[in-house]
């Protein structure tokens, strides 16, 4: 075997490999986003028992409200999940092109980098999903911050 052909494999690994880095970032995001989405799914149930026990009309409505907040982020988080499983196999595709293309004399074209763009775009978009769902968990968590002032003011005002 000729010295360039070792270089050659040498080029062609380094090459597979690359993708292996985004996938670690996209599993790490993954791993986040389904830890967030037990959370949601925690709190929703949470709250649909509060309302199961409720009798207050008031707070009933207020309680729906909170379930169509956490409604919200759970779509929000599926939707990341998706592009984030979109991205992971974008990124298998690419090593398996940079691989093939390789052993089939460069028959894929411009295929793997389209393959490693494709993921790269949705891990992008996921990343936007996951800091939109962030804010809306951040303004409930401040709703229910104030409505627990203002019905705590409610039942015993101050002096």
């Amino acid at each position: 075997m000729p010295p360039n052909a070792s270089l050659a494999h040498y080029a062609i690994l380094t090459a597979m490999l690359a993708p292996a880095f985004f996938l670690t970032a996209t599993a790490a995001l993954l791993a986040s986003a389904n830890a967030r989405l037990a959370r949601i799914i925690d709190r929703a149930r949470t709250l649909l028992k509060d309302l199961a026990d409720s009798e207050d009309v008031e707070e009933r409505a207020l309680l729906e409200r909170r379930i169509a907040v956490q409604r919200r982020r759970s779509l929000t988080i599926l939707r990341a999940s998706q592009l984030l499983y979109v991205a992971i196999s974008c990124f298998v595709a690419t090593s398996l092109l940079v691989a093939g293309d390789s052993f089939f004399d460069h028959v894929f074209g411009p295929w793997p980098t389209i393959m490693a763009v494709l993921g790269v775009l949705a891990m992008f978009g996921s990343s936007l999903l996951l800091a939109s769902e962030a804010s809306l968990a951040v303004r409930a968590v401040n709703d229910e911050m104030d409505d627990g002032h203002r019905f705590a003011n409610r039942r015993s005002p101050l002096l």
